[in-house]
């Protein structure tokens, strides 16, 4: 990782998040069909359709902003929280307690976007990048409007009936 500016930071945490978004893609039909709940099962498809959403605004925002281009990487922070995940739907019986197990595991996802969010949007607007930074705030009040539904159902639905 070669960093030397505000400009390379911001680059460099867009194309992480870009991978986040794109293994997020590839787990969330694993939770949706993992889950037995049937507003998590929804919860989780809605969050899918978002998402494609969010990486369709990335790819927006590379397209409109002057010299920034996605680089290949891979967010090994996501690679952790999604086999988190998956370790709750191989180790955890079908069920109630399962889908409590999902919703803290998607919960961790949407903590670890929207500070990578926030911080996007901050680096943003110092590099004066308008665009971006409106397009990257849309992005971070969905991913806490998710996180707040999450709660949402784990506190009056899900953890109750575990």
């Amino acid at each position: 990782m070669n960093i030397k500016t505000l400009e390379d930071l911001f680059i460099h945490a867009l194309s992480d998040v870009y991978s986040a978004e794109k293994q997020i893609t590839r787990a969330l039909p694993k939770m949706a069909r993992a889950a037995t709940d049937p507003e998590l099962i929804s919860a989780f498809q809605a969050h899918l359709e978002q998402t494609h959403g969010q990486i369709e605004r990335i790819d927006k925002l590379v397209e409109v902003t002057e010299n920034v281009k996605i680089k290949r990487m891979k967010c090994l922070a996501m690679e952790g929280l999604v086999e988190e995940g998956q370790e709750i739907i191989d180790e955890v019986e079908k069920g109630p307690v399962r889908d409590a197990g999902l919703i803290a595991a998607a919960q961790k996802v949407e903590h670890y976007e929207i500070a990578t969010y926030g911080t996007l949007c901050a680096l943003a607007g110092l590099l004066q990048y308008s665009e971006a930074k409106n397009l990257l705030a849309e992005t971070l009040k969905e991913e806490k409007d998710t996180d707040i539904k999450l709660s949402k159902l784990a506190t009056i639905k899900v953890n109750i009936a575990s």
